[in-house]
């Protein structure tokens, strides 16, 4: 259950339209390592997760990225608002409007709709962990690729906050796996999954 603030995380506040930047904002709406795939994973994933801390972490960053995933749509919706006919013929937004207009649709910057393969849901705390550090370094450097190639500084004030998050993100997705390596053998660090070996007669290779 949340309560919603109707306000965004951090304000968007862009005065110029730029489809072409546009373009490439969107890939971390509906891209492989975007906002909408890094929620829809935490919030898989916490339901086999046996650690309660854990849990609350999980859930807490797919309700932030749920977030930063209304801060990227704001950007690009900002950043599409009223373009007329000839704008988006220039810029080459054309082949993304003749499908969706100027609505929101999560794509990549390549061109691919979003799809549930971009993440991925084991059940087992230490694999789904390491998913999630790795996702979060990945946010990052696609955030590091998109300050590289917009120099608009009310684009890149957002993107550089959202870049921060992914940071302290990793950083407590650190933290988590930490937990979910005290509550195990450190033999086992790697080789059960507690949500099912822990209270089985399987020895796992050990």
């Amino acid at each position: 259950m949340w309560n919603y603030e109707k306000r965004l995380q951090y304000p968007v506040k862009i005065t110029q339209t730029n489809p072409k930047i546009a373009q490439i904002i969107i890939t971390q709406f509906g891209g492989p390592d975007g906002e909408l795939g890094a929620s829809m994973r935490y919030f898989s994933q916490r339901y086999t997760m046996p650690y309660k801390e854990v849990i609350g972490t999980l859930t807490d960053i797919a309700t932030e990225e749920l977030a930063h995933m209304e801060m990227i749509c704001a950007i690009v919706y900002q950043l599409t608002k009223g373009l007329s006919p000839e704008e988006i013929k220039a810029s080459g937004f054309d082949k993304y409007y003749v499908d969706h207009t100027l609505a929101l649709y999560p794509v990549a910057a390549s061109g691919p709709a979003w799809t549930a393969t971009y993440f991925q849901s084991k059940g087992d705390p230490i694999t789904d962990l390491h998913e999630d550090l790795a996702a979060e370094q990945k946010a990052r450097t696609t955030y590091d690729n998109i300050l590289r190639l917009v120099k608009d500084p009310e684009v890149c004030d957002p993107i550089r906050f959202l870049r921060k998050r992914e940071i302290v993100h990793y950083q407590r997705f650190g933290e988590s796996l930490r937990i979910v390596q005290d509550n195990l053998n450190s033999k086992n660090f790697y080789a059960i999954n507690p949500e099912f070996d822990m209270d089985s007669n399987c020895s796992c290779g050990n």
